[in-house]
């Protein structure tokens, strides 16, 4: 699990990356198959604390949105 989150790690750190490049296409596309890997392993954990740990990548992921919606 802890490699899937270092994946999730990096993806966000390349959206941010797209986001400062103004490349708010390949930002949006990242964040969708992000957002959609957060949701499968939401799904296949009962675990507490990776159920609070995905929760936080939700929510920076719904500020990410906020943000390229806000400079488009």
């Amino acid at each position: 699990m802890e490699d899937r989150f270092l994946e999730i790690n990096n993806d966000i750190q390349l959206i941010i990356d797209y986001i400062a490049m103004n490349n708010f296409s390949e930002a949006s596309i990242k964040l969708i198959e992000v957002s959609d890997d957060l949701d499968d392993m939401l799904d296949e954990t009962d675990d507490k604390v990776v159920m609070r740990e995905i929760s936080k990548y939700q929510v920076l992921l719904n500020h990410l949105q906020i943000k390229m919606s806000t400079k488009e």
